[in-house]
């Protein structure tokens, strides 16, 4: 007797994104496929990875939202972060070996004194377990296969760098605003080498990506909890944010649904009146207070980048 083939759950169009508080020990990847499967949506990506070792916020997209993912990767982090110092280790972070120790431990003064040197432009080299392609290999399978991996320092941008409070001698928390590419485990080793000492991290949290802060972020017990009590409504819920949550950082555009459905056929749409932009590289494209999508205005025409299929 053969069993019975259950009919695969029929997958949903959800739009919007959730902003999930990553627990440690789970990927970025495992984490959308859990909210994925919780919201039973079609489609789902998120803005900017988050280490198994890291926790916090994970920004991730479901069903047209992920059209503006590089919105929320291109957006500045707010992060809090434990440097350990004494400890060099293979992964600059709790995973990998003691590559080196050293018995100095540094004073707020010392701290406080190599703050600005970590602050504003800097050059940075990743770590060698990163995600970087070398040689169209990622850096960290070629480090865990034992090959020396040495990557070349780039400039990263560094808004704000604090020393949060020093529960030890040992340990020190910093809170860093910072840009894209910024490897919060090269700071530590970097600020280490520079306090004459060796350090790696040793608990990371990711507060803040672009719009989005710790106020917006759902655990995902609260998540699964949402599931039970309104399974295939989440969305009713409050869990789901607005796709248009995450582009507050570009001028709005409202326009008629005649010139919204001509954009929609892909078609350029002339901006009359005084209040109309003339050049603007992205604009969010409303009409009757529903986003059309992101559009690039330039001599007063309207062109359609990124439409929502909603």
């Amino acid at each position: 007797m053969h069993g019975k083939i259950m009919p695969k759950k029929q997958r949903i169009p959800v739009h919007g994104w959730v902003i999930l508080d990553k627990p440690l020990g789970m990927s970025s990847t495992q984490a959308v496929g859990k909210v994925r499967f919780l919201f039973n949506a079609e489609k789902a990506g998120h803005g900017g990875t988050l280490d198994p070792l890291a926790s916090g916020l994970l920004p991730i997209a479901l069903g047209e939202a992920t059209k503006t993912v590089s919105y929320a990767m291109d957006g500045r982090k707010i992060y809090r972060f434990t440097a350990r110092w004494g400890e060099e280790r293979q992964t600059d972070d709790l995973e990998g070996e003691v590559t080196a120790r050293s018995d100095r431990r540094p004073t707020r003064q010392d701290i406080e004194a190599i703050l600005p040197r970590f602050t504003g432009e800097i050059l940075q080299a990743p770590p060698a377990f990163s995600a970087i392609r070398v040689a169209g290999e990622r850096a960290y399978d070629l480090a865990r296969a034992g090959v020396a991996v040495d990557l070349a320092e780039r400039p990263v941008a560094i808004e704000a760098l604090r020393l949060v409070e020093i529960p030890d001698a040992d340990h020190a928390t910093f809170e860093v605003t910072c840009g894209k590419g910024t490897y919060i485990r090269s700071l530590a080793r970097d600020m280490g080498r520079a306090l004459g000492t060796v350090a790696h991290v040793s608990m990371l949290r990711r507060v803040a990506v672009g719009p989005f802060t710790e106020a917006h972020m759902i655990s995902l017990e609260n998540l699964t909890e949402l599931s039970h009590k309104a399974p295939g409504g989440n969305a009713e819920t409050g869990a789901l944010l607005p796709i248009e949550t995450v582009l507050d950082g570009i001028p709005a555009l409202a326009i008629d649904g005649e010139k919204a459905r001509r954009l929609r056929l892909g078609q350029p749409v002339l901006l009359r009146g005084a209040n109309a932009p003339i050049a603007e590289e992205a604009v969010l494209v409303t009409s009757g207070g529903k986003p059309v999508g992101i559009g690039q205005v330039s001599e007063g025409m309207l062109k359609p980048k990124r439409l929502f299929n909603l």
